[in-house]
């Protein structure tokens, strides 16, 4: 055989297990990551937090408000499904996430469910090029399932840090925590996520309630002065 001919063999049998080789390489028996998503408390049974005048004439057109980016308390900025352990470790569940950074989740769970109250004349997003008379910052201080308590499931707390304002002056006219707390049924990772839906449940209720009265009572105070 000439040298021509071995050159093109050889040639042949190092691309073969070259293909062999990357082949081998891109099969994954990983199992896909799972994306779960939670939603904003039903609007079904929501009330406004803000009565109507007893005489029975309308509630007074509520005040337009903005819910800026929340920020995030330190490892809650990523889409990780976070889980604190003994001795302070935290650590996240593995092949899961949430379907965004967790300030983007809260942010679109707070926008929906102020929008659902029916106490704001509109809620805007962070992105939202209107206008708006009032502003809300949220700090997610916690947003995990806590293995550390005894019980089957762990113990999911969410809690939110919020300051709402005046949008002109930046006028603070209140701070309050809004937090929601609840057990997972059982330790699988369904169950948590369900956990983590009662909790956030809570917390934007609390929070949507909160707001609504604070600026309620700053308007009144505002026309009492006048």
């Amino acid at each position: 055989m000439s040298r021509a001919r071995l050159a093109a063999c050889g040639v042949g049998v190092l691309c073969a297990a070259l293909t062999g080789g990357c082949g081998g390489v891109l099969r994954s028996t990983a199992r896909p990551e799972q994306v779960y998503y939670l939603r904003a408390p039903s609007t079904d049974s929501a009330q406004p937090s803000v009565s109507a005048p007893g005489d029975g004439s309308p509630r007074p057109p509520g005040a337009s408000l903005r819910v800026a980016h929340p920020l995030t308390g330190p490892g809650l900025d990523s889409s990780h499904i976070m889980l604190i352990q003994a001795d302070h470790r935290m650590n996240f569940f593995a092949g899961s996430r949430w379907p965004a950074p967790v300030a983007d989740v809260i942010e679109a769970l707070a926008v929906e469910t102020l929008r659902g109250s029916g106490d704001w004349s509109s809620v805007e997003d962070s992105t939202s090029p209107f206008p708006s008379d009032y502003l809300l910052q949220v700090a997610v201080r916690r947003f995990e399932a806590d293995y550390t308590t005894r019980g089957g499931g762990p113990e999911v707390h969410v809690m939110l840090d919020c300051i709402i304002g005046r949008r002109e002056g930046r006028d603070v006219i209140a701070t309050f925590v809004a937090s929601g707390t609840a057990r997972a049924a059982a330790n699988r990772l369904s169950d948590v996520v369900s956990a983590f839906e009662q909790a956030a449940d809570s917390a934007l209720t609390a929070l949507s309630q909160q707001a609504a009265q604070a600026v309620h009572a700053a308007r009144s105070a505002a026309r009492a002065a006048n």
